[in-house]
């Protein structure tokens, strides 16, 4: 993970944010390499989503909803972690987390049973802060993972009557739009509502690089669907989303479904896809896929008085619709995609670092470099280049031998590199360099976008 991270600060990809003051804990800030790759598994989740499908929308809630969302959906009451303080070193630490790493299932376990515990393995002995090693902990206590705003209101005057909170997941702008899409848009069940956006949480640990962190994206679908058509949908979009994952390069080995073995009270099924990390040497977490029942938008029918019942024709019948939930976090995507694809191999006796992107998702599809700095080569390099910008994003580089140069394009993942020569000014051709092979043709300039067009497609 370390050297992972020192990749991404040094390539442009990650930087911790606010780094001249110190830093800040648990957030990020994405370099110019960095907001290209986001980007670009993005545009593949919504071209997947949306543009392949003629039954899903797309929406763009605001961060900001009325805090009464946040009472309905259980937020206010029950979004906690349950937190233990080190008083020598200050560090915080997950109760429930603590006991797990001493075989205790800790998961949704109440405060009496979380410290009854704690208590126990403090008097063995065993109990020690995970930063410094101190046994001088605080007992366990919630830890409300909402965040507060005093948007509209004084500071002075703030209380649980006018909080604002920032949302803590996408999908609660979801269902406050789905009444304004049914009668706008008209779809038929069943039909499903996308979005990507900001989230927040104020998570007592923030760990793993961007793994785990307060400000985060997500990428949350919400099919809406009959209950009798729960079972065939679910499995669907199980294969469908599986699918997207083998189609960006990552392998069935690197991939495992592990079912909940705990169920909230509303949910019939529960899934996640994980990922195996080398960075973090195991299975974690990428995407869940979980059928919700008929909970999130029957609560807010009751909290807002709204009616939210959908009637289908088909069935002559009124019903408030189910919900099955594909939800996944695009910062942790992002870490998949530089885990996998992050290479060390041999060529002639040197190390080369690479990144093998699936060239969808390379921040650079095209790199364009003038063997050298006189002699025209540079002017000719860069009108290239420009005619290359108009279709893909591309990269001008004159600074350095070529072979280093190929090496830098290499390590942010640049499919190819274009390579302006002496022979370019006489015949009009290039030498077009393979960032996986390393091998290398000659291509005539005139031939260029016909040559992308078959190699990178519409990938921008």
């Amino acid at each position: 993970m370390e050297e992972l991270v020192t990749f991404c600060k040094t390539r442009g990809f990650v930087y911790p944010s606010s780094e001249i003051y110190g830093g800040f804990a648990g957030i990020y800030d994405y370099g110019h390499y960095g907001i290209l790759l986001k980007n670009n598994i993005q545009k593949e989740w919504m071209k997947s989503m949306v543009q392949k499908r003629s039954d899903v929308y797309a929406l763009d809630s605001a961060i900001f909803m009325h805090p009464t969302t946040w009472k309905a959906s259980g937020h206010v009451d029950g979004f906690n972690d349950p937190q233990v303080d080190c008083r020598t070193c200050k560090a915080r630490m997950r109760a429930d987390h603590l006991l797990e790493e001493h075989g205790i299932d800790a998961d949704k376990a109440t405060l009496e049973f979380l410290n009854e515990h704690l208590d126990a393995l403090k008097k063995e002995g065993k109990m020690k802060c995970v930063s410094c090693g101190g046994t001088d902990l605080t007992p366990a206590r919630t830890f409300s993972l909402m965040v507060k705003s005093n948007m509209g209101s004084p500071l002075d005057q703030l209380s649980e009557e006018n909080v604002v909170y920032l949302r803590p997941e996408t999908c609660g702008g979801i269902y406050l739009e789905y009444k304004n899409t049914v009668n706008s848009l008209h779809p038929k069940l069943p039909f499903g509502i996308a979005q990507v956006g900001k989230a927040f949480r104020n998570e007592i640990v923030a760990r793993q690089f961007i793994f785990r962190t307060r400000e985060f994206e997500q990428m949350e679908m919400q099919y809406f669907l009959h209950p009798d058509d729960m079972e065939i949908s679910y499995e669907k979009w199980h294969e469908y989303r599986w699918q997207w994952y083998l189609d960006l390069g990552i392998t069935e080995e690197e991939l495992k479904w592990v079912g909940h073995t705990k169920l909230v009270f509303y949910a019939s099924k529960a899934y996640d896809i994980k990922y195996h990390f080398k960075c973090m040497k195991k299975f974690d977490e990428v995407e869940g896929i979980h059928a919700r029942g008929n909970y999130d938008l029957t609560q807010h029918s009751t909290f807002s008085g709204a009616n939210l019942e959908y009637f289908d024709q088909a069935r002559n019948e009124k019903f408030i619709p189910h919900i099955m939930e594909t939800s996944v976090g695009l910062n942790r995507l992002m870490l998949m995609f530089l885990d996998h694809a992050y290479t060390k191999e041999q060529v002639n006796g040197e190390e080369r670092i690479v990144l093998k992107l699936d060239k969808r998702l390379s921040p650079i599809k095209v790199a364009v470099l003038p063997l050298m700095k006189k002699d025209g080569l540079s002017e000719k390099a860069e009108g290239v280049c420009q005619q290359l910008r108009e279709k893909y994003m591309c990269e001008f580089d004159a600074s350095g031998s070529i072979g280093k140069r190929y090496r830098r394009q290499d390590e942010i993942g640049t499919p190819y590199c274009v390579t302006i020569d002496y022979d370019t000014l006489k015949d009009e051709s290039v030498t077009v360099r393979d960032r996986d092979t390393m091998e290398q043709e000659r291509i005539a300039i005139k031939d260029l976008k016909s040559y992308f067009a078959s190699h990178v497609g519409d990938c921008v």
